[in-house]
């Protein structure tokens, strides 16, 4: 049974709800499955459709357009190459072989080189070019870096919506087509933006400054539910985005025999005994994207390991290794746990982030079980933390 929902009597949502996919990109939970958006856009004297589906869903999107009796598309905006977006893209390249692909420089250059489209099927658009429909216009604004160097934004002045690619989106199955519950949208797009949009932070400033003057009432994002209330995900964004941070920690840790546990649940009582705001995640049981989302705003992160063979505990590492990739704005780092016969775990993760602006503070390893002047370290070391905070006067 085919699923459209008209937006407006000119936009038709065409897309397809992924509710039971659990894994993007062999990498990143999706507890809550995800949507792959495509939206119609039918003018005067032109229909263009935005953004294809996951090629595991083509089935639905083609049975959307039939659905709505759609012989002929004019244009096929990619907004982004990555396959998500553009996996349906060759199918419906035959499908509707006199229709235009549009998009970027680079995302043509990608569709190529991904073998989805020929060369001579993509028109390149340049920044702020526009495509007439007769009664509708389509004005692209490219927007690098959000989180490929592709992406293209689509504004539909007419209809005043923007067309935001992953730009504001979150990977959330939902019957809803807007964001009713935004306690759950914004939960679900702020570990959206945590996983996939942290590492440009500047460059998200720049674009939500692009934008801010454009007149639209309605965001169109490629995953998840619309903004008809546009103010709520841009303001979150910006928060997101800037450098200030709150007074939290994170505590990611993994304990093989009871040592480190032992002294990040002490650390823990310290730093919550001193007013500062925690969340551990044990890495043996850990959803890498609630630790991607907690790092959003965190002033510090502290990670803990065991030893294994003189080194880190590899997924102490991995934790290391993905906050190195999220580049988060946390201030502070440090390091404690605990080790037998020797290593250079402190070393080791601290030679894992060299893509973190922060400051290191002094380390606590115990050697085997935790000794009463362990205990008495892990206190200097909340104490540490919350003076750098009130520095920060966020404590």
């Amino acid at each position: 049974m085919a699923l459209v929902r008209e937006i407006t009597p000119s936009v038709i949502w065409v897309g397809a709800i992924d509710w039971d996919r659990r894994l993007f990109d062999a990498l990143i939970p999706l507890p809550n499955g995800t949507s792959y958006n495509s939206y119609l856009i039918r003018g005067s004297q032109g229909t263009a459709l935005i953004d294809a589906v996951d090629i595991t869903k083509m089935d639905v999107l083609i049975g959307n357009l039939n659905a709505l009796g759609i012989k002929k598309l004019d244009y096929i905006i990619s907004q982004h190459a990555e396959q998500d977006h553009s996996g349906g893209i060759q199918k419906l390249a035959k499908l509707y072989p006199k229709a235009t692909i549009v998009a970027s420089g680079k995302c043509k250059e990608l569709l190529v080189a991904f073998n989805l489209v020929s060369e001579d099927r993509v028109m390149e658009v340049v920044d702020s070019q526009k495509i007439s429909l007769g009664d509708k216009t389509l004005e692209f604004i490219h927007a690098p870096w959000v989180h490929w160097p592709d992406t293209i934004f689509t504004n539909l002045p007419e209809e005043k919506i923007l067309f935001t690619c992953d730009f504001l989106g979150s990977h959330l199955a939902t019957s809803d087509l807007y964001a009713m519950d935004e306690a759950t949208v914004c939960e679900s797009a702020k570990r959206y933006y945590a996983e996939i949009m942290m590492p440009f932070r500047q460059n998200i400033r720049k674009h939500l400054d692009r934008i801010k003057d454009l007149r639209f009432d309605l965001i169109a994002p490629s995953h998840g539910p619309l903004y008809s209330h546009p103010n709520f995900i841009l303001e979150a964004y910006r928060d997101w985005s800037s450098e200030n941070v709150k007074n939290q920690l994170i505590l990611p840790y993994v304990s093989m025999h009871g040592a480190t546990k032992a002294m990040v649940d002490y650390f823990v009582d310290a730093a919550i005994a001193r007013g500062i705001s925690v969340r551990q995640f044990d890495l043996a049981r850990t959803d890498i994207g609630e630790l991607a989302e907690a790092l959003v705003d965190a002033a510090t992160l502290v990670i803990g390991s065991s030893t294994v063979l003189a080194g880190a505990h590899p997924l102490a590492l991995y934790a290391a290794i993905l906050t190195n990739a999220l580049r988060p704005k946390t201030k502070f780092v440090s390091v404690i746990g605990s080790y037998g016969w020797g290593g250079k775990m402190v070393e080791q993760i601290a030679g894992t982030i060299p893509n973190l602006k922060v400051q290191l503070l002094n380390p606590v390893v115990a050697k085997g079980y935790p000794k009463a002047s362990d205990f008495q370290a892990l206190d200097r070391l909340a104490d540490e933390i919350l003076a750098m905070h009130k520095e920060l006067k966020i404590a």
